[in-house]
């Protein structure tokens, strides 16, 4: 193939947000939006986001965050903006910082560290629901400190360079 040619099909490639994902994730974000898209218009807007942070236990979001966070999308966000954005996020994006703003969520005040007992019952209870075992498996490799706080910020070091950060 030409270098022209290869120029352009490299273009090409990343002009179809649909491409960027495999099927099994675009199915994913599919299901997510529809969640966020609490009034099913086809849109996510500032009470569809309100009110998913409300289903995720923040009530008292500030007008502010929500405005900044539609601020990002060029224009009203339907699923193929919803899904352009995610694309732009996460292309390039570390997985470390991606893991670490998986937990972030869960931690408004950003502390770096969760509860064992919170981090157990959002696993079990969320999306792709971890089993007893799973938990188990997980407290056995990364454990709480005693006061039963988990340290995600050290989890995270540890999933992304397989050692602890202390240990270097």
């Amino acid at each position: 193939m030409s270098p022209k040619k290869a120029k352009k099909r490299a273009e090409g490639a990343n002009s179809n947000v649909f491409s960027m994902f495999e099927q099994a994730q675009i199915q994913e974000f599919k299901e997510a939006f529809t969640i966020m898209d609490q009034n099913r218009d086809g849109f996510i807007d500032k009470s569809d986001l309100r009110d998913t942070f409300a289903a995720l236990g923040r009530v008292n979001v500030k007008q502010e965050e929500i405005d900044e966070m539609l601020k990002e999308a060029p224009g009203p966000v339907n699923f193929t903006v919803f899904l352009t954005m995610f694309g732009e996020k996460l292309k390039g994006a570390d997985p470390e910082e991606t893991i670490l703003n998986a937990f972030k969520v869960f931690d408004p005040e950003a502390t770096g560290i969760l509860k064992k007992d919170y981090v157990t019952d959002m696993l079990t209870t969320q999306a792709d629901r971890f089993s007893s075992e799973e938990m188990e498996q997980m407290f056995l490799a990364f454990p709480p400190d005693v006061a039963g706080n988990l340290d995600y910020k050290n989890l995270v070091y540890i999933i992304t360079h397989g050692e602890d950060k202390d240990q270097e």
